[in-house]
């Protein structure tokens, strides 16, 4: 296993882990690269085209304005949201850019930045940088794929990494995994054979990587992001970034919810809403291009928070809803994550959002399981059932953006996500259908089906919205 919960839940910006995110790390890349072999000097322009998904939905998921940003050396989780449309907008101003801070290289966007319909070898979001010298000789080329989740990989399929990687090697201490899987069946196995739950064995591997203090440290860091986008989500009115000028609702909805608590005494049911509120609050906060969690991508950041919110401000179970529980929460939902990614795929673009929103659900529904009590059994049931009815679901955002239906998809998923995490604990663990299985039918799934629905806006929804 080389996946930590960190790699699965990174601190960055809206609207998309795919779009955004990954094309700003390998932008960055791209550039460092440029600085180690070349330098910088010898740089007097810089192409970039944009192949596939990155292409059809590039703009409206802020994929040019990430290239720019990663060229220019920032980083997703370092950048302050509130500086990025100044800093795009002096680079097209200028029509130049500062390659990492430090070299100035012209930089027209339609002579330098290219949209290309058709895909990549290796998957549908690819990138491919090239560098010129003062004579318009190509001097360097770089290949690069944003696989899903704010995940990078080079044309050899080798992982690109952002500073704060968790991988072996870069904050690692000790010789190996004390409990490695990859799938579900080991993952029972090994809680079986230790005693330990999910969440014990998830952290026990994350210190491989990190001491114990800054494993909490940074779960806790991650709670306190997800809470802040709530929170933002909650107090922004308005509409949202592009041409159908979405309304925010999260405002409202939280202003009438918080007038009304004596409804809940008459509706039981009125948590739910709650729920969807957290869930939009995040999204809309994601789609406005603000500072979210991946988790694990951008496309389905408010499931987790959503559920996450649930448990802290309504549960009462075995878990206290303290620092403890949250970090388990967050640890078992790292452990269900892990082997999507290690078995499937976290991008909406090769599988449709059931590999985002289906994907968050099944974290969710497996973390609040745990917090709530649940065996490894009933853990690995609620995640199966989170992604057994999100099977075949589409990526079809209408107009490029992640904005409709993704909003209200988050949560969807999250409420399916408290379900299903109710339904196994209900059972006693055993099913017909395993988390292991149920993703093996996912991947098929995306395989089959037609490019039209993943992330390409050229299918579903995206088609069948009619713009006023």
């Amino acid at each position: 296993m080389s996946v930590s919960v960190f790699d699965l839940f990174k601190i960055g910006i809206g609207p998309s882990s795919s779009h955004t995110v990954g094309p700003m790390i390998a932008a960055r890349q791209f550039a460092c690269y440029l600085e180690s072999t070349v330098g910088l000097a010898a740089v007097h322009s810089v192409t970039v085209e944009l192949f596939g998904s990155l292409s059809a939905t590039g703009v409206g998921h802020g994929t040019d304005k990430a290239v720019l940003l990663g060229l220019a050396g920032h980083e997703p989780d370092r950048i302050d949201p509130d500086q990025i449309e100044p800093a795009i907008a002096a680079i097209r101003a200028s029509q130049s850019l500062n390659l990492l801070g430090e070299r100035s290289i012209a930089f027209i966007e339609k002579e330098h930045l290219l949209f290309r319909r058709k895909s990549l070898p290796m998957h549908p979001n690819g990138l491919c940088f090239h560098a010129s010298d003062a004579l318009g000789q190509e001097i360097v080329q770089r290949e690069y794929y944003s696989v899903g989740g704010g995940f990078v990989i080079d044309a050899a399929g080798e992982r690109v990494l952002n500073h704060s990687s968790a991988l072996p090697g870069t904050a690692g201490h000790g010789q190996g995994l004390p409990h490695p899987f990859q799938t579900g069946a080991e993952l029972l196995a090994r809680c079986q054979a230790t005693g330990l739950s999910p969440a014990l064995l998830m952290a026990a591997n994350e210190e491989h990587w990190r001491s114990a203090t800054e494993v909490r440290r940074q779960l806790l860091a991650i709670w306190k992001t997800m809470a802040g986008a709530v929170q933002r989500g909650c107090a922004s009115t308005g509409t949202l970034p592009g041409p159908m000028r979405v309304r925010r609702r999260a405002a409202e909805l939280h202003q009438q919810l918080s007038r009304s608590p004596e409804a809940a005494l008459r509706d039981p049911l009125s948590m739910l809403d709650w729920v969807n509120l957290y869930a939009m609050a995040v999204n809309e906060e994601n789609a406005a291009g603000g500072r979210v969690v991946t988790a694990p991508t951008n496309g389905a950041a408010g499931v987790i928070p959503a559920v996450l919110h649930y448990y802290v401000n309504f549960l009462q179970g075995p878990i206290p809803a303290n620092d403890d529980g949250i970090a388990t929460f967050l640890l078992t939902a790292g452990a269900i994550g892990l082997i999507y990614k290690e078995n499937a795929s976290l991008s909406g673009a090769e599988v449709g959002c059931q590999g985002e929103v289906g994907v968050a659900c099944s974290m969710a529904a497996g973390a609040l399981a745990a917090v709530m009590g649940g065996t490894p059994e009933q853990i690995e049931n609620a995640a199966e059932i989170g992604m057994e009815h999100n099977l075949g679901m589409t990526c079809d955002p209408v107009g490029g953006l992640v904005q409709i239906p993704c909003i209200e998809r988050n949560a969807m998923g999250a409420i399916k996500a408290i379900n299903a995490a109710r339904m196994a604990l209900r059972g006693d663990g055993q099913h017909v259908v395993s988390l292991d299985k149920v993703i093996k039918t996912m991947m098929q799934t995306g395989a089959d089906m037609k490019s039209k629905y993943k992330e390409t806006s050229r299918g579903g929804l995206a088609v069948n919205v009619v713009e006023c």
